[in-house]
């Protein structure tokens, strides 16, 4: 097995490049992160070095494994109801707009937007906290998104090892999951009705987001770790953007928007609101 040698020129034209494609800043500290998780992309597909595979993945029969090197870059770690604190917000927003209308007089569609839905597990929960607030109404959707195609794979087929569900609920666990037997003994699946309930799709965070992007709630949690103060402002005023006037904006409890120019209002650690 060939041990391939990342050298510095490497590194830095690997790190210049996620950073342009997806924000994502790889300082010195994520060298060996880098030459674990891509070293296996190269022997997989029989490079000869780190600077053989950079020139590849800026060629334009590279564009599949460019995708395929950030999938491998990406850090997806996650689990159902994480932060629950934001959950118990999100059950009290919910509980407020029972009366809500649109201009048709019809019941107002509440859209959530879960940003960097890695695989389904922040999406779901907030799926399943909504049909429970609303008493199993069609009346909220959840559009995922996330740049990695391989977690989004995951995320659309909806099968959890044992392990990651756990810790929900029991009656959640019955009412939202089925069982597997046979070879899928172990693990367990999002029943249908949940599944459709959240949209999920490809959308690189350093795109502008299209027009029909407007939400009542916003969630990316422990995603702008990963950009710098500059990415991270940009990212935010699109954030702003997306919402609804009154909408609420959810991030991880270790981020702030401290040191970003920005327009929302502190509502609780984490917690911004339009």
């Amino acid at each position: 097995m060939p041990n391939y040698e990342l050298k510095p020129l490497d590194f830095e034209r690997i790190s210049k490049l996620v950073y342009e494609h997806c924000g994502i800043n790889l300082h010195d500290g994520k060298k060996e992160l880098v030459k674990a998780r891509l070293g296996k992309r190269l022997r997989e597909g029989n490079f000869e070095s780190f600077s053989d595979y950079h020139q590849f993945i800026t060629s334009e029969a590279g564009t599949d494994e460019l995708v395929a090197m950030i999938d491998s870059i990406s850090t997806n770690l996650t689990y159902f109801f994480r932060e629950e604190s934001h959950f118990h917000r999100l059950r009290s927003i919910l509980a407020g707009i029972g009366t809500d209308r649109d201009r048709s007089g019809s019941p107002k569609l509440f859209r959530i937007w879960s940003a960097g839905c890695s695989t389904g597990e922040e999406p779901y929960s907030l799926a399943m906290t909504a049909k429970e607030c609303l008493n199993g109404t069609d009346r909220v959707k959840v559009l995922a998104t996330d740049i990695s195609t391989r977690v989004l794979k995951t995320a659309m087929n909806g099968i959890y090892a044992e392990e990651k569900i756990k810790n929900l609920p029991l009656p959640l666990m019955k009412k939202f999951f089925q069982i597997g037997s046979g070879r899928w003994a172990g693990s367990f699946r999002v029943k249908k009705d949940l599944r459709e309930s959240v949209d999920f799709m490809r959308f690189n965070l350093m795109d502008q987001p299209p027009p029909d992007f407007s939400f009542d709630v916003i969630f990316c949690r422990n995603v702008m770790i990963y950009f710098d103060k500059r990415t991270q402002g940009v990212l935010v005023n699109r954030f702003y953007h997306c919402l609804q006037k009154g909408g609420y904006f959810f991030i991880g409890h270790s981020e702030s928007l401290t040191g970003l120019n920005h327009a929302f209002k502190y509502i609780e650690p984490s917690v911004y609101r339009k």
